[in-house]
């Protein structure tokens, strides 16, 4: 058993370091024992995400993602069968994760698999994609940070969708060569564009207003989440502050840079990530 979680532990942490992803960036001020519950939560989110990606049947996703729903079902009753399981199992047990919000998330990535968020979604849609894919993992992530109260929660239900609308503003040009369009309905037809092509939408001319109205929503769920951060533990809330602090000056940086270069990277800099690990992670 042991040597299984051992295994279990390497395996999750190989697959999250491997990654490079921001979604790691805020838990370097956690205990090893946390660490490892995240990389537990990061890999299983990988690998869910990886079957949506992959150019698979429709079928075949649908499979590969009813074998997870079967896994976690598996996990709860004390027997998992993954390495991945075998580490969401010890992280479920330690922190009291919540077997909705896992199931949540794969519920998520079909929604990605059929399309159902991918092709200019209406805006209740987006939203309930957002809360799957991210405010799920957030819901999970506080409980592992240490608080599982209702502030938390509020900034796992923020914070979540304000990340990952931050991501589609970031991904258009990219999520059209994937044939893929985020955005929603409600914004496009506001601003006159009819067409839910995501290769045609990338040049209309009303692009730049729908990118300025979701930047807006985008904007009040971090001011919602920063509000929400003050009735947390200061200490426990520090990995979603860094998360914050991070993606928000993505989404600054989009703004500034506007939108009509999509193709124009933003990035945060290395020296600014050093700098709001030592400003927020630190003190």
């Amino acid at each position: 058993m042991e040597e299984m979680d051992n295994a279990a532990r390497a395996h999750v942490r190989q697959v999250s370091m491997a990654s490079g992803s921001s979604f790691l960036s805020g838990i370097k001020v956690l205990s090893t024992e946390r660490r490892e519950a995240m990389y537990a939560i990061y890999a299983f989110c990988r690998e869910v995400d990886d079957i949506a990606d992959d150019p698979l049947e429709l079928t075949e996703k649908q499979r590969l993602l009813k074998e997870w729903r079967e896994e976690i079902d598996s996990i709860f009753a004390g027997h998992p069968n993954s390495l991945t399981g075998c580490a969401l199992a010890t992280a479920i047990a330690q922190y009291g994760l919540q077997k909705q919000d896992l199931l949540d998330l794969i519920d998520g990535m079909e929604m990605d698999a059929d399309e159902t968020a991918t092709q200019g979604p209406e805006m209740a849609v987006l939203d309930q994609y957002c809360d799957r894919v991210a405010s799920a993992v957030g819901r999970l992530s506080v409980r592992v940070f240490g608080d599982s109260g209702e502030a938390a929660q509020q900034v796992a239900t923020s914070l979540g969708r304000a990340l990952q609308l931050t991501n589609i503003l970031r991904d258009i040009t990219e999520d059209a060569e994937r044939d893929r369009l985020y955005l929603p309905s409600d914004l496009l037809d506001r601003h006159g564009i009819s067409t839910r092509d995501p290769s045609e939408v990338t040049d209309q001319s009303g692009l730049p207003a729908v990118c300025e109205d979701l930047s807006r929503i985008a904007q009040q769920h971090y001011a919602d989440a920063e509000a929400a951060m003050a009735a947390c533990s200061r200490k426990n809330i520090r990995p979603a502050v860094l998360m914050m602090q991070v993606y928000r000056r993505v989404l600054d940086g989009l703004i500034t840079r506007g939108w009509t270069q999509l193709d124009t990277p933003v990035k945060v800099s290395k020296l600014t990530k050093i700098w709001i690990l030592l400003r927020y992670g630190l003190f």
